[in-house]
């Protein structure tokens, strides 16, 4: 025993709570308040130092693509917003207006995780989800509009990271711009096909979808009918199911237990995913879970690759508060307008005059 606690003993029946009576509380407090701040100092330099960390942690995780530069000019117009007349011109509103964002979902990454869950190394990159989702102005609205993947295009000529262009290809299998290009090809292929610019560009990976649906609790989707897919390792029940993140991903890559085994079929379990992934968001207050926030972000910002517009929490931040206002409910899925391709019985085109109506609606 110290000679403090014995001090503190000898006055443990003086009157005061916890050994410490009057005289002694006088000159204790300042000690105690003294301690308490260094406690509480040292508290909030840890969490700062830990929001800090994680901040640029998850800054970091973001992997990005200079699409605007390798493309140039040679691109669809912009969408011009229509200005705000109510808002004070010294405030700085989040933004409103229209937006077309190419979301791409992709086995390109290397690694443990993305092989257990059925990836493809990066050498074999492939783009196995493709939607382009159009936010309306005010971004209370949204179409998402899904790419069959097995759609033949003319996939244009498309600038190579390594130096040089690609040719020119005709009857082209629409992922094939993925695989060939990356981000960038599939960005310019898709402009091809729709006439509309891509304002950016997102693409997750196999393992950062399944982290995000673990993240968020798991997510609830019916379906149909039965699915027996021994390709995808799935096999469920016509009815409702509530997914982990490895079930929801075989649920959106799934193609041969369903309908005619097409790419068609799959579309549309993706797009129920879509809806049901909104849905399990809107109803998770992640703000009142900083745990589950940073968990729900980690797993997304660690699988991201995005346009140097997005690459930032800053700017992610900034695109999600934009859409606050956007519930599941007006979120309308489609997939493109398509016809068996007569070359092919097996592969699609798109369906004229059908499609390019559907893409002018969304400039």
């Amino acid at each position: 025993m110290t000679g403090d606690e014995e001090h503190g003993d000898a006055h443990a029946g003086a009157g005061g709570v916890g050994g410490l009576g009057p005289e002694p509380g006088r000159r204790g407090r300042p000690r105690l308040l003294k301690a308490a701040g260094i406690a509480l100092a040292g508290a909030l330099v840890l969490t700062a130092a830990g929001a800090g960390w994680a901040y640029w942690h998850l800054n970091h995780n973001i992997k990005s693509v200079d699409i605007n530069s390798a493309l140039g000019d040679d691109r669809p117009a912009r969408t011009v917003p229509t200005p705000s007349a109510s808002a004070p011109a010294s405030a700085a509103p989040l933004p409103s207006g229209p937006l077309n964002i190419l979301v791409l979902g992709s086995d390109s990454r290397s690694g443990a995780e993305n092989a257990q869950l059925g990836g493809g190394d990066s050498g074999g990159a492939r783009s196995d989800t493709a939607m382009v989702v159009h936010l309306d102005e005010g971004r209370t609205t949204a179409t998402v509009v899904s790419i069959p993947r097995d759609t033949l295009v003319t996939r244009p000529s498309c600038p190579r990271t390594s130096g040089g262009t690609t040719s020119v290809a005709y009857g082209a299998m629409f992922n094939s711009a993925y695989a060939v290009g990356g981000p960038v090809c599939a960005v310019k292929t898709v402009e091809s096909l729709t006439n509309v610019r891509m304002d950016h560009y997102i693409e997750i990976d196999f393992s950062g979808f399944a982290g995000l649906v673990d993240a968020l609790g798991g997510v609830t989707v019916t379906t149909d009918e039965d699915i027996d897919d021994d390709q995808s390792h799935l096999h469920l029940a016509a009815g409702t199911h509530h997914l982990n993140g490895t079930q929801a991903l075989a649920l959106a890559r799934t193609r041969h237990g369903i309908g005619d085994g097409s790419d068609l079929g799959r579309i549309g379990l993706q797009q129920k995913l879509v809806k049901a992934l909104l849905e399990q968001i809107g109803s998770t207050d992640l703000l009142t879970s900083p745990t589950r926030l940073y968990e729900v972000a980690d797993a997304v910002t660690g699988s991201l690759t995005t346009d140097t517009g997005l690459d930032s929490l800053g700017e992610l931040t900034k695109l999600g508060q934009s859409l606050k206002g956007l519930s599941s409910d007006e979120v309308k899925t489609v997939m493109m307008p398509v016809v068996t391709a007569p070359s092919d019985r097996n592969r699609v085109v798109a369906d004229e005059p059908e499609a390019s109506e559907l893409w002018a609606s969304l400039k």
